[in-house]
This record gives C-alpha cells, structure tokens and sequence, in this order.
C-alpha cells in the first residue's frame, strides 16, 4: 500500500485531532506517574525523646548571619539518627544544626522514618 495515498484519505482536521489526542494522552500518564513519585516519601511525623538545641555559631554572630537551615533526617526504627543530608541554608548554619541534629533521639517506630527539620536562626 502506498503510505501517501493512505495518509491523503484522512482529513488535516481529523490527523491534527488525532495527534493532539495523543499527545493529551502522554502528559496524563506522565503527569500521573509524577504526582506518584511525589507520593512516595510521605512526610512523617515522630516524636523526639532527646533534642538538642543547635548553638549558634561564633562566625554566625560576627557576621551577623540569620535565617533558616533546613535538614533531612532519616531515622531508624530505634529512635536513633541514621542519616542527616542538607537542604537549604547557609552552610554555617547548616553545619551547627546537623552537628545538633545527629544528637536527637526519636521514639521507636516500627520502621525507618525520612522528614525534613527547619532551624530558625535568629542571633540572640
């Protein structure tokens, strides 16, 4: 069969409708397998048994450095501090609030736990 004969049979309209249908298709199944992997990490929420206040830093105060760190900690089933990865922040500021952070312990839960830790820094 002869392809441009075949493709001349169908109205532009229709061939447009058709590729725009399409095309409409694959943003759904895209945007729906993104909003999934958004949902994979849900936010949690555990209890902190022993927590320690982050200090603020010496360089922090001479600078006059304010503002928000931010931090995601993975914590074990035990309560204890497995992980701590930055997420936003100055890095003074962030590196007093991951030494503090390492220190904190969760109750226990019957699994690991992931969620995010904000620090605000004001200088007093």
């Amino acid at each position: 069969m002869n392809v441009k004969r075949y493709v001349t049979r169908f109205p532009l309209a229709f061939r447009l409708m058709a590729l725009a249908g399409l095309l409409l298709c694959n943003f759904l199944v895209f945007s729906a397998s993104s909003a999934a992997q958004a949902q994979v990490e849900p936010q949690e929420t555990r209890k902190v048994k022993t927590k320690v206040d982050p200090e603020y830093p010496e360089l922090a105060r001479r600078l006059n450095l304010k503002g928000i760190a931010r931090v995601r900690v993975t914590v074990a089933p035990g309560g204890a501090v497995k992980d701590v990865k930055e997420v936003g922040g100055n890095p003074v500021l962030l590196d007093a609030l991951i030494r503090a952070v390492r220190k904190w312990k969760y109750e226990p839960a019957d699994r690991e736990s992931t969620f995010e830790v904000k620090f605000d820094f004001t200088g007093s």
